[in-house]
């Protein structure tokens, strides 16, 4: 799993950016950025409809187990979860290989139009995740099939 890089001020409104369009066109309530390990990346909307930590790492768990869950019937990987309420709604799904974007959402929408915004919203958030990522690490890539084992041992 990629780790993220520290965030500049004009990285956040980048991804702020991104989230609150999302978010306006979706009308949805609250959005969060996660990597898959449960740590929260960002997050945009009315942060009282939830505890962002707990429903973080919680939603980290339900993507790891329904990976499971997909393998088990020949696919490799679910790329969206939906969960409905009396009232309120959860949607998630993968921003790229190692991040998952939260949605929650009330009955003023539907799981249709929130799905629909999704998909741009992903594919933008990746495209800065990814810029982020390269810039914390330019030009230098190692890759262990790099070495050979007349390397690693001086027979001399």
């Amino acid at each position: 799993m990629d780790s993220i890089p520290v965030l500049t001020i004009e990285d956040v409104a980048h991804i702020d950016a991104v989230l609150q369009d999302y978010l306006e066109k979706s009308e949805s309530d609250l959005t969060v950025i996660i990597d898959k390990g449960g740590n929260v990346i960002s997050q945009f909307g009315d942060l009282e409809v939830m505890d962002v930590t707990v429903i973080a790492a919680l939603a980290a768990g339900s993507f790891a187990a329904t990976k499971e869950l997909a393998r088990r019937i020949g696919e490799i990987e679910f790329n969206a979860l939906y969960h409905q309420g009396n009232g309120s709604h959860i949607f998630m799904n993968s921003v790229d290989e190692d991040t998952i974007m939260i949605t929650v959402f009330g009955s003023q929408t539907t799981v249709g139009l929130v799905r629909f915004y999704s998909t741009s919203a992903a594919h933008g958030l990746a495209a800065v995740l990814k810029s982020l990522r390269e810039k914390a690490n330019p030009g230098f890539q190692f890759d262990s099939s790099d070495l050979n084992n007349d390397q690693l041992f001086d027979k001399n």
